[in-house]
């Protein structure tokens, strides 16, 4: 049994896998989710579990330089979007590197998913709440 970290057998295993420049997606409830990628379903109900928890936990588990939002989200969902910017801001000061953040529209954002090495499906139900991590390397 494992003493701390993601403990989700499948997230794990594709956490592991990746590499620098490959994407992981969280997603919120409602979005699309394309045949073709692999997708750890974590919803249970609606809000369970909530989407900042869960990229806590990843961005304790793996190394990022880059993150992509919607730009509908600082608009639409602006105290959620204030929670995701505090968190890259720790990350920001606690590394060497600061993460690089970009915002596209939220169907330039649907179209990038496709191209996501995994992702990670939460029950978030707050406009527009989807991330990008960009993979990078802790050297």
């Amino acid at each position: 049994m494992k003493r701390h970290g993601i403990l989700n057998a499948p997230l794990s295993g594709h956490l592991a896998r990746l590499g620098h420049t490959h994407t992981l997606v969280i997603a919120d409830a409602g979005l699309p989710i394309p045949a073709d990628v692999p997708c750890v379903d974590l919803a249970v109900l609606p809000g369970l579990p909530a989407l900042l928890p869960v990229l806590d936990a990843l961005l304790a588990e793996i190394c990022i330089e880059r993150v992509t939002l919607a730009e509908e989200l600082p608009v639409k969902s602006p105290s959620f979007h204030d929670a995701v910017i505090e968190r890259l801001d720790t990350l920001d000061r606690l590394s060497l590197i600061p993460v690089g953040r970009q915002q596209i529209s939220h169907e330039a954002f649907k179209a990038e998913v496709s191209k996501a090495s995994v992702i990670v499906r939460t029950g978030e139900c707050t406009p527009f709440a989807n991330l990008i991590l960009h993979c990078g390397v802790p050297f």
